[in-house]
């Protein structure tokens, strides 16, 4: 049995549930193990593997020796990951060193091209450092945005067909987390005590923006 998408790295923080008990935590090479251990032992429930941060569900070959998930995991942990050959007599122009940027289609009016031009450095230099102001100005809202993401994809796995979810959830997505926290009473212990790490994640990323929205503008 394995979960279905592919996340991180053998040291990414992750967890496995076998039904609504929560199995191990670690790294993703220690829960993986771990999981293989117990369905061998004879472990009954569905084991899924979730990434800690993210919740996105992590894919793990179970039927695989455990040399095999050591070997798999080992070479997601190669510093700068696979190496790309470049195709034999190809050589780089002057002043275009290997920098791992990658190259996609862009499509913006002309009058963003004339602008983008007349940038010094050119249209990709000014892109680069219009990405990176953004990320700066927007990474609260990003946090957040993010965080909530988690709570919906762990609660839409874990809780979706217990008591109360839908009441649940709607009081997150209104910010009323105390309610959040009383709905949320009667879930199994494992599932509710990892979701409200989560939501506090929320909470914290929510009273960040506040705060910063709150702050006078710098003169």
């Amino acid at each position: 049995m394995s979960s279905s998408t592919n996340e991180g790295n053998a040291e990414s923080r992750c967890l496995a549930f076998a039904g609504s008990r929560c199995l191990a935590k670690g790294n993703l090479l220690e829960v993986a193990l771990k999981a293989r251990e117990a369905l061998e032992q004879g472990e009954s429930d569905p084991i899924l593997i979730f990434n800690e941060k993210t919740s996105r569900l992590v894919e793990v070959d179970f039927g695989a020796s455990e040399a095999a998930i050591r070997q798999r995991f080992a070479s997601l942990c190669m510093p700068d990951g696979p190496k790309e050959e470049e195709p034999t007599g190809t050589k780089r122009g002057p002043g275009r060193p290997k920098m791992g940027v990658v190259g996609r289609e862009v499509t913006l009016l002309p009058r963003h091209w004339e602008w983008l031009d007349e940038q010094p450095g050119g249209a990709s230099v000014a892109l680069r450092k219009l990405v990176e102001m953004a990320k700066r100005a927007n990474q609260g809202e990003d946090c957040f945005r993010k965080a909530q993401e988690s709570v919906h994809r762990f609660m839409w796995a874990m809780a979706g067909d217990l008591p109360g979810f839908e009441e649940a959830s709607r009081s997150f997505y209104a910010g009323n987390y105390e309610l959040f926290t009383e709905l949320t009473g009667s879930w199994p212990k494992d599932i509710r005590t990892h979701l409200l790490d989560l939501v506090g994640a929320v909470a914290q990323a929510r009273e960040s923006i506040r705060r910063k929205n709150s702050e006078p503008p710098e003169k």
